[in-house]
């Protein structure tokens, strides 16, 4: 009996990282069945993922947009509650932190429904990131926890986790990113900048940087004076640019340039001298590309891009990140860092288990099934 699966993608790295499981699922005969949360949606956070990676079509859009940390997940939950009721699928596979993730899992988990979560097990240990919450609570309630690092196995059998449950798999980000690495190296989008043969790349996201403009102009002061007369790209995000723009100063040798696509922002990555950065992923991409990165964060979920990678950690601390960066930028090219199973074949680790591994039986059948087919369990269980 071929198995069905519901795969949730909802921003902007989700995408990356449910493309391969999707096509994994499909070369073992598996069912897929997209559901785009629609928590990024416009062309440039998603749409034009779907060609890049190519995505199938979703097979639906909740189109939820943006919201609190409390409007949001509801408006999620609700859509994704509706449809699970109407459709039977063996089990969900939710990736990442964010509030896409965390909605569906509660509402597959208390509809009696398998939860699959890739990238388990990842700990900040900081509860005031939104994404440490959405993490914990997910590992909790799911059935299967894909880890990308030893040390997310061991977060999460300290947490008591069964060892049944935790699968080291690697990095499904690392599949997606080997895929397109030949076409993003096609790619040379700072032709059209009049830039130098060296440059750097700034990327900053996170509201607790970018809300705060006297921090935010601080922090961009302090890699300039670091860059000497290096001159670094910083593809803004609107919110983030109308931030600066009210500030009127001079960034100097930094230069604000409009969002990248996913083949663009790989090719800059990998041409960059130093890569500064707020952003998860982006630590794991520049140490698979072999770049020097400095992360603006008191810590980090993916301490393996520390330990084992090209990352380093400098917190708030204007006098760390000049240090950081100028290091950075007198040392050699690092190379590309050897990262155990992060080697382009995590998604099929992942399809293995949940093809050809066992199923759970649910512990509730929604409504809708129970109502609209004779044999609740076998509405769950069919294609």
């Amino acid at each position: 009996m071929t198995r069905r699966f519901a795969v949730v993608a909802g921003a902007r790295p989700n995408f990356v990282k449910v493309a391969p499981i999707l096509r994994a699922l499909d070369e073992r005969g598996a069912e897929a069945l997209l559901i785009h949360t629609g928590q990024h949606y416009d062309a440039t956070m998603s749409g034009s993922f779907f060609e890049i990676l190519g995505l199938p079509e979703a097979h639906t859009n909740f189109g939820v947009g943006s919201g609190t940390h409390a409007v949001q997940p509801a408006a999620v939950m609700t859509c994704f509650e509706k449809w699970l009721g109407e459709h039977a699928v063996d089990a969900v596979i939710v990736v990442g932190d964010v509030n896409s993730t965390l909605a569906c899992t509660l509402v597959a988990a208390k509809c009696g429904v398998p939860v699959a979560h890739v990238e388990a097990g990842l700990r900040a240990f900081d509860r005031s990131m939104p994404e440490e919450v959405n993490r914990v609570v997910t590992d909790a309630l799911s059935t299967w926890l894909f880890t990308t690092s030893a040390d997310a196995d061991a977060n999460l059998l300290a947490e008591g986790a069964e060892p049944s449950r935790v699968h080291f798999v690697g990095n499904v980000m690392a599949d997606s990113l080997f895929s397109v690495l030949d076409r993003a190296r096609l790619r040379r989008p700072w032709d059209g900048l009049d830039l130098p043969d060296r440059f750097g790349l700034v990327t900053l996201h996170r509201p607790a940087l970018v809300d705060d403009p006297d921090r935010l102009l601080d922090v961009l002061a302090a890699i300039g004076d670091a860059g000497g007369d290096l001159p670094f790209i910083f593809p803004v995000h609107p919110r983030t640019l109308a931030t600066l723009q009210s500030a009127s100063v001079d960034l100097g040798t930094i230069r604000l340039i409009d969002p990248l696509d996913y083949l663009d922002f790989l090719a800059v990555q990998e041409r960059a001298a130093v890569v500064v950065t707020d952003s998860g992923g982006v630590q794991e991409e520049t140490s698979l590309l072999g770049t020097w990165c400095v992360t603006i964060r008191e810590n980090t979920e993916r301490p393996v891009t520390v330990t084992l990678g090209t990352n380093s950690l400098v917190g708030f601390d204007l006098d760390q990140l000049r240090l950081a960066v100028t290091t950075a930028l007198a040392r050699p090219e690092p190379g590309p860092a050897d990262i155990p199973l992060w080697d382009g074949h995590a998604a099929e680790r992942i399809a293995e288990v949940l093809v050809n591994g066992e199923l759970p039986r649910p512990t509730f059948i929604p409504p809708r099934l129970r109502a609209t087919s004779g044999n609740g369990l076998d509405a769950m269980f069919s294609s």
